[in-house]
């Protein structure tokens, strides 16, 4: 005969309330929580234990509760269960059924026992072990198997010792208790299986957003793993902003999905850059093509000094001259070449900027050597184009390839908002592409204003600068010290190009000395004087 309880409309009720509660949890430690706490409410269950059943063949404790010992392991209580795990089949390959979890595992069938120390046909020898060294009596047992969509067993459920509400005594499970649980169970199954797949899916874009960045990095040896230390640091950015309780962020916080949401964009901010020709993306000198074009003025260098030499010998055999004043003009002119060699070859590596001095030295070095080729006709050493190519003031590309570079993010944008986004990645295009954008709209490719932005668009900008400056893997440039990256972020600043808040909290929380000790050369670290820095104000 049951037991006095809630009447079954009651416990229905309970039960959808349950399952409500179930399909809203997005945590699955919690979820776990959830499912044990619902099972033992329904049945006045005082124990329990939800296993999972995991690819090696064991059923996994995920979360214990004992009310009576005080005993609560796993789910959300950061206390891992230390139960061996149980094998659902024995080291002959047969099914393990003498535990009864792991028959209701195998089998798919809810088992109910009066009393585990009078069963049979399953083993409680361990169970008893237990009992005796906590003083506890494991009496009543119901055992339901949590079943998903497609009729598989993806955990067990299950719950020790009813409890009568009127008399405080441990009495059998019942029959309705059987079908309540089964239908709780079966509620548990699909609520797991859907965050299962939620998470699945998850870590399957976040898997290929990595990829993408990882072979935009393996594209450009030039700019080495850019694309992966980019979101690192954006995402060092957010956890200060999220932590400070100083300053003007003091306040900001950003949801589970909207620091996901952040992630995913950070690690596509240069997506775009799959399109981009690689003769631009991988032009690590200014004369670059398919080979370093400055070798070949070397080599036309070397034409011209012996077409000197061979010319002077002609004027000594034919007496034009004293020979000692030629052979002093002729070793002073190959200094000079070699000089002006030297000077392009340091210019062709390109760097931050190139002084009007320095221009006017290429003029005059194409306008000054000439040589005569195999057809005999006369040749400037340097030509229209490779000329054009040395008098790049900044980096590595002329202002048309810059363009081309530039486009990467109006790309990005194309791209990514090509994709079917769930609700909570819909920002995933605009936080991606927006990383050239300036404070005052002087940025690209839209031009957007600070208040056109958001602050995790801003974050990603911050990092993409900072990175960019202090990347020791530039073969033009060296990365920059501390000191120095901060000063010219500082500048920037003030002029308007990045977030005042977002620098303020870079400084002050010291994020970018965290980033420097995980990614920085030991020698880049240098001493910071913080209240000196321009656009920062403590």
């Amino acid at each position: 005969m049951d037991r006095p309880r809630d009447t079954l409309a009651e416990r229905i009720e309970q039960l959808v309330e349950i399952g409500t509660a179930l399909s809203a949890e997005r945590d699955t430690a919690a979820l776990l929580e959830r499912i044990l706490s619902g099972a033992k409410d329904l049945t006045g269950a005082d124990a329990g234990t939800v296993y999972r059943v995991g690819e090696d063949q064991h059923l996994h404790f995920e979360t214990v509760r004992n009310d009576t010992l005080g005993l609560h392991l796993g789910g959300t209580t950061g206390k891992p269960v230390t139960f061996p795990s149980l094998a659902l089949y024995l080291e002959d390959g047969a099914p393990n059924e003498k535990n009864v979890a792991a028959h209701v595992a195998l089998s798919g069938q809810a088992v109910r026992i009066a009393d585990a120390y009078h069963a049979e046909g399953f083993d409680f020898s361990g169970t008893r072990k237990v009992d005796q060294s906590t003083g506890y009596r494991s009496k009543s047992f119901l055992t339901a198997p949590m079943k998903n969509h497609e009729d598989t067993v993806i955990g067990v459920l299950q719950l020790i010792n009813a409890v009568d509400p009127e008399s405080g005594e441990v009495v059998p499970f019942t029959e309705a208790d059987e079908r309540l649980v089964l239908s709780l169970a079966s509620q548990a199954a699909t609520a797991l299986t859907k965050k299962e797949l939620i998470d699945a899916q998850r870590h399957l874009f976040e898997a290929f957003t990595k990829v993408i960045a990882k072979g935009i990095d393996r594209k450009n040896p030039a700019t080495g793993g850019h694309c992966e230390r980019v979101p690192k640091l954006t995402m060092m950015i957010a956890d200060a902003a999220c932590a400070t309780r100083d300053g003007p962020l003091a306040d900001y916080t950003l949801t589970e999905d909207e620091y996901y949401e952040l992630t995913v964009a950070a690690w596509l901010h240069d997506c775009g850059k799959v399109t981009t020709p690689e003769a631009i993306i991988n032009k690590s000198t200014k004369l670059e093509t398919q080979v370093d074009r400055i070798e070949e003025i070397a080599t036309r260098a070397a034409a011209v000094k012996g077409q000197a030499e061979a010319a002077m010998l002609r004027r000594l055999v034919e007496g034009d001259g004293p020979e000692e004043a030629a052979r002093e003009a002729f070793t002073a002119f190959c200094r000079d070449l070699d000089s002006d060699l030297d000077f392009l070859r340091q210019a062709n590596k390109g760097g931050e900027f190139m002084r009007d001095e320095d221009l006017e030295r290429i003029d005059r070095i194409a306008a000054q050597y000439t040589w005569i080729d195999a057809s005999g006709t006369v040749r400037p050493l340097l030509t229209d184009d490779e000329v054009y190519n040395l008098k790049i003031r900044r980096g590595t590309l002329t202002e048309e390839e810059f363009q081309i570079m530039r486009d990467h993010v109006s790309v990005t944008l194309e791209m990514l908002q090509e994709l079917p986004y769930p609700k909570y990645l819909r920002r995933v295009p605009e936080i991606a592409a927006n990383h050239h954008e300036r404070m005052d709209g002087k940025g690209y490719p839209r031009g957007l204003t600070g208040d056109q932005m958001s602050v995790q668009e801003r974050m990603v900008a911050v990092a993409d600068i900072f990175e960019a400056l202090t990347a020791a893997d530039r073969p033009y440039k060296t990365g920059k010290p501390l000191s120095e990256a901060l000063k010219i972020m500082g500048f920037m600043t003030k002029e308007g190009h990045l977030d005042p808040l977002l620098f303020d909290l870079f400084i002050r929380e010291k994020v970018y000395l965290r980033y420097a000790e995980g990614f920085l050369k030991p020698e880049q670290i240098d001493d910071i004087d913080e209240a000196s820095l321009p656009g920062y104000g403590p």
